[in-house]
């Protein structure tokens, strides 16, 4: 093992040990958590909740497929940018289509694939595709966000600046294992949102002995 691999591993056993595993991401079904990855761009997770359970027990490919733009963009109001997200969920759902609507055929293509035609899509940026690659369809792709690149910044983890480097640092200094991927991700946000927020409260943190902000706080 590398020293890059021995930190990062340190670093997640920290914080599973911290709020143990996080039960991430809250779906029932894989086309719930395509629509929940596009609604919570740029906006809350609350709010995404509020906008799911404007469909009732409507949620499902064929029917934001059957709906016009005005009605689906109405009924994901509470997630802000409804207009244009409407747009965005109609698109990734046509592209859903080509595979009938079947997670496991899309999970059974090689993943490279499916994050290009995703990328290739309006609305659907790396972080939006990388979330659906695997919480939707189990592939081993590292989701990068805000608070990964706040946390590697004060941990002084030299990942890259951009998110595709960053992306390749995790998926080349960790086991390639979907669950691993799914837990760090949900883990760094629960972190950031507890502790190291852009403000941070360092008092209580698990990663207070690895980070340098974590140290200038507690002298």
């Amino acid at each position: 093992m590398t020293i890059e691999n021995n930190l990062l591993m340190d670093v997640y056993n920290r914080l599973h040990a911290q709020y143990g595993d996080p039960r991430w991401w809250p779906a029932e079904t894989p086309y719930e958590v395509i629509v929940g990855a596009v609604l919570t761009q740029n906006t809350a997770w609350g709010n995404v909740t509020m906008a799911l359970a404007n469909f009732g027990d409507k949620l499902s490919p064929e029917y934001v497929i059957s709906i016009d733009h005005s009605t689906l963009a109405a009924t994901i109001r509470p997630a802000g940018f409804f207009n244009q997200k409407a747009g965005y969920l109609q698109t990734v759902t046509h592209w859903f289509g080509q595979y009938e609507y079947d997670a496991d055929t899309v999970s059974r293509l090689p993943p490279e694939r499916v994050r290009s035609e995703l990328l290739a899509l309006k609305g659907i940026g790396r972080e939006t595709a990388d979330s659906i690659l695997l919480y939707a369809f189990g592939f081993p792709s590292f989701v990068v966000d805000a608070y990964t690149m706040r946390l590697l910044s004060r941990l002084l983890i030299d990942a890259g600046k951009d998110y595709e480097s960053v992306k390749a640092f995790f998926e080349r200094h960790l086991p390639c294992k979907v669950k691993l991927f799914n837990e760090y991700h949900a883990l760094i946000v629960l972190n950031a949102k507890a502790h190291c927020r852009k403000k941070p409260s360092c008092s209580g943190c698990p990663l207070i002995e690895l980070c340098a902000q974590g140290q200038k706080t507690s002298t």
